[in-house]
């Protein structure tokens, strides 16, 4: 079982234009609209690839009573927990003429302490052991942006009931979450480079990601875009170094590249697969497959054919 956590859900909209021209007026076909945040891209990619999953998310206002029921549409297990607070929207304009991606994220407004409260409860309540169950802990993933005025204590609390319970936990946060999320010991991080430089204040990614695992992490996943992801484990000091690349760059639509990735790698920890270059090579591939696909949650069906075609090379870190 695999159980999300989205502390900052989104309605999400997607619009494709012909090409967007700055101050100008453009035409599109309906929007697109579907639950989204981080947390329930990931849990879509892994349950459309056969994982058992939960997502946990709080929803509230009309726009939540819109998340609620697209996610009831779409089937997917999930666990709502009430919020005075509107849900946010996300925008995505698809320039077609390019193949760019233009996103406008509300920022969303932070729960009260008891609906934080809440969500901690229901968070508790999905990750519980089942002793009927054979299967072992959930895989906990908490991925997204925190609401401005998030107590500082709340990604801390989620890490440790997942670890207390057993939990293998994968975290995809940044800015100062991302050091918080290493210091509670969240098993997994997967920064891009970009959130690794401003989280750490280092340009480097494998020294920014010896950061994180001096702070408590045990595998960094970086994207690096183009330039493909790192798996970066072991010593903070002399770090061992994976460097997965694609034969060629895939255009299109990269807003869920790196939630499939966090699917990628919470799927086959939860099937008992935990070996870095297994975790890279696959992230990789359901990483590149997202980007083939109009909207993020999704992932084009060659992802194997991808996946044979990933070259993975150990870096030297001397």
């Amino acid at each position: 079982m695999i159980v999300t956590v989205t502390p900052n859900p989104a309605v999400d909209l997607t619009w494709h234009v012909e090409r967007i021209v700055a101050g100008g007026t453009h035409r599109a076909d309906a929007a697109r609209t579907r639950a989204g945040g981080k947390g329930l891209n990931v849990a879509r990619v892994a349950a459309a690839e056969g994982a058992a999953v939960l997502a946990v998310a709080t929803a509230g206002g009309a726009t939540g009573d819109e998340f609620a029921a697209e996610l009831a549409t779409a089937g997917l297990p999930h666990l709502l927990v009430p919020v005075a607070a509107a849900t946010r929207r996300s925008v995505a304009l698809v320039d077609e003429s390019l193949g760019d991606t233009t996103i406008v994220n509300e920022r969303g407004v932070a729960p009260r302490p008891e609906e934080w409260a809440a969500l901690t409860d229901a968070v508790a309540l999905a990750v519980r052991p089942d002793e009927e169950s054979e299967s072992g802990a959930p895989v906990l993933v908490i991925s997204g942006s925190l609401p401005a005025g998030t107590p500082d204590g709340i990604l801390p609390s989620l890490i440790a009931l997942g670890r207390d319970a057993g939990c293998i936990v994968i975290a995809d946060t940044s800015g100062p979450a991302l050091l918080a999320a290493a210091d509670a010991g969240a098993t997994v991080l997967k920064p891009n480079r970009h959130e690794l430089a401003d989280a750490t204040g280092l340009d480097d990614p494998v020294a920014g990601a010896g950061v994180l695992l001096g702070r408590g992490a045990e595998l960094v996943l970086v994207s690096l875009g183009p330039d493909g992801m790192l798996a970066v484990t072991g010593d903070a000091e002399r770090p061992e170094v994976l460097r997965a690349r694609l034969p060629r760059t895939l255009a299109g639509n990269p807003t869920g590249a790196g939630d499939a990735a966090v699917a990628a790698c919470a799927a086959l920890m939860d099937a008992g697969v935990t070996e870095p270059e297994s975790l890279l090579r696959r992230a990789t591939a359901w990483s590149a497959a997202a980007v083939l696909m109009p909207l993020a949650g999704e992932i084009h069906p060659s992802w194997p054919e991808i996946e044979d075609s990933v070259t993975v090379q150990k870096e030297d870190t001397r």
